[in-house]
């Protein structure tokens, strides 16, 4: 017979694994991700993947995932597998072959790790991808659970969705070749750890937490086209007891130098679709977006962003109803050189510094809030009603 304890433990470990979005079977975790999604561009986007778990190998690992958007009427793919070198640093060499979409301006840390929400509030209002055919080789390697770090090399075929080229050496280029190579470094130095002979088990996570990642593209290095490199840095403080008040800052900068494509460029995280009026702009907001900039608003090939939330105590007005005031400032700057050659597109530049300051009340109901916010400064639009956002905040943790 299984005790309590038994069953208690196992369905803390099977809510865990909801909550960083996998359904646990035997050897396979569905990842939760791949089941429905929904953009401007594919309409809905459906599909499975998944990973082998340590009931499988402790070892070795296999990763796959197969999509389809009905509005573009496309299978996207990737499948890839890991080798663990060694359990007490946690390294792992990693294959990877993808043939997907990535919105275009975004920039992902490789020490981020996996994120998963329910429901992503960004990807629904998102119009400008690329496709890209990527083969990667990388490895990933714990120094000590305050210090990570991780290499990648890849080769991608870019082919963007969108009417676009650059213009180089004279030449029109449209769709093009990238060979880059990656290194990150994830700095926590404040990080509670509890260490053991085989392995070192984090405690929880301190702040401020440092990242820190370098990318440079290789001309002529199987076929590439380009060459530029990009520096990114990005950290996050948080002050207080998230059970009571507390703040927290977030800053993120980037710069690129060289022959940098808009597909690598930066866009500040816009999160507000191209409509008349504040109702038909209603969506959903974001956790780290600018909810007042327009969605390809914006480009630049060296940028900052600063975010200030202060989260006051939540309303106890009953044990399942807790809404809480948030109290939110964004700022943006940045610049780009040789806008002209990019061709087909028009957007601005950061240089003037970017404003906006707003709220939410959360937890409204089932996991519901709202969320307002104005933009002012450099960037006012001259419609005082293009200048506000309206929107719902969902927020559920389990």
């Amino acid at each position: 017979m299984k005790k309590p304890e038994q069953d208690s433990v196992k369905k803390s470990e099977f809510l865990k694994s909801i909550g960083n979005g996998y359904f646990p079977t035997k050897y396979f975790n569905a990842d939760l991700r791949y089941l429905i999604k929904y953009n401007q561009y594919e309409g809905i986007r459906t599909g499975l993947g998944g990973v082998t778990n340590e009931a499988f190998s402790k070892k070795y690992r296999l990763n796959t995932y197969v999509v389809y958007g009905f509005r573009d009427h496309r299978f996207k793919y990737s499948f890839g597998g890991g080798f663990r070198l060694s359990e007490k640093t946690n390294s792992w060499l990693n294959l990877s072959y993808t043939d997907d979409l990535q919105e275009t301006g975004s920039t992902k840390f490789l020490t981020d790790g996996r994120f998963f929400q329910f429901f992503e509030p960004r990807l629904i209002n998102i119009d400008l991808f690329h496709r890209h055919i990527t083969k990667a080789l990388s490895f990933e390697h714990e120094f000590n659970p305050k210090m990570i770090a991780e290499t990648e090399f890849s080769i991608s075929n870019i082919d963007p969705t969108y009417s676009y080229s650059y213009i180089l050496n004279n030449e029109v280029i449209s769709s093009f070749d990238l060979s880059i190579a990656k290194v990150a470094f994830q700095w926590s130095p404040f990080n509670k750890v509890d260490s053991s002979k085989k392995s070192n088990k984090k405690i929880n996570e301190g702040y401020p937490r440092f990242t820190l990642q370098y990318t440079k593209s290789f001309n002529d290095v199987f076929g590439s086209n380009f060459t530029f490199s990009k520096f990114d840095f990005k950290t996050i403080y948080k002050i207080g007891n998230e059970d009571d008040a507390f703040s927290e800052i977030t800053l993120v900068s980037g710069i690129a130098n060289g022959n940098t494509p808009l597909t690598h460029l930066y866009h500040a995280y816009p999160n507000n679709i191209t409509k008349e009026t504040i109702l038909q702009r209603f969506s959903v907001a974001g956790l780290n977006s600018f909810e007042t900039m327009y969605f390809n608003e914006f480009f630049s090939d060296k940028f900052a962003t600063l975010q200030l939330k202060h989260f006051l105590k939540p309303i106890n007005i009953s044990p399942r109803f807790k809404p809480q005031l948030v109290l939110i400032t964004r700022y943006a700057i940045g610049d780009i050189k040789n806008s002209e050659r990019h061709q087909n597109v028009t957007f601005n530049s950061l240089k003037k510094g970017y404003t906006e300051s707003g709220f939410e009340l959360n937890k409204l109901l089932f996991g519901f809030g709202l969320s307002f916010t104005y933009r002012y400064g450099a960037y006012h639009l001259p419609q005082i009603d293009d200048n506000v956002a309206f929107k719902f905040t969902f927020n559920v943790s389990l």
